[in-house]
């Protein structure tokens, strides 16, 4: 009678699990919707856009605005151009507006980050954002202080050492 009743609670805890994850998953799926009343779209080219994904954040002043549509290559200039969907109640961004590949803490997700600039005209459905700046690399960075490091030492070590001066000999 026992082992019944145990396998009964086990059982009970078991579903209450699962719903729980139903939930959590529900919840999770749902959070950060934008473009309830539409979207608009904007491109921007990048020469290096490091992790960022389809479906990444779009922020301003960190408050998301909308996400990363599409990621294509520009077949000419070889860079990324990003296609972002701007929710419809943000249509006051300014043209000449700065998008940058920013990241979330030391090791955290990347999104793109507006910064707004000063023009009176809009954004429109199908513009570019014109000032881009690449992800911050750190392999990069760290390669160039590398080398930079490198070729210090080696300008110092080849430079000849000077002889010091024979002393002079003494007059009769």
């Amino acid at each position: 009678m026992q082992s019944r009743a145990l396998e009964i609670l086990v059982g009970f805890f078991v579903c209450l699990g699962v719903a729980a994850v139903f939930v959590l998953t529900v919840r999770v799926a749902s959070q950060d919707k934008i473009g309830a009343g539409g979207v608009y779209e904007v491109t921007a080219k990048f020469d290096n856009i490091g992790a960022l994904t389809r479906g990444a954040s779009v922020k301003m002043a960190g408050v998301k605005i909308g996400s990363v549509h599409n990621i294509a290559i520009d077949p000419k200039t070889f860079q990324a151009v990003l296609t972002l969907d701007i929710d419809k109640t943000r249509s006051d961004i300014p043209v000449d507006s700065t998008a940058k590949i920013m990241t979330a803490g030391l090791l955290g997700e990347q999104y793109v980050g507006l910064e707004a600039g000063g023009d009176d005209q809009s954004l429109t459905n199908g513009q570019e954002i014109k000032f881009t700046q690449s992800a911050f690399i750190l392999e990069n960075i760290i390669g160039q202080v590398l080398v930079s490091m490198t070729q210090k030492n080696k300008d110092s070590g080849d430079a000849p050492a000077s002889k010091p001066a024979a002393p002079a000999s003494p007059a009769p």
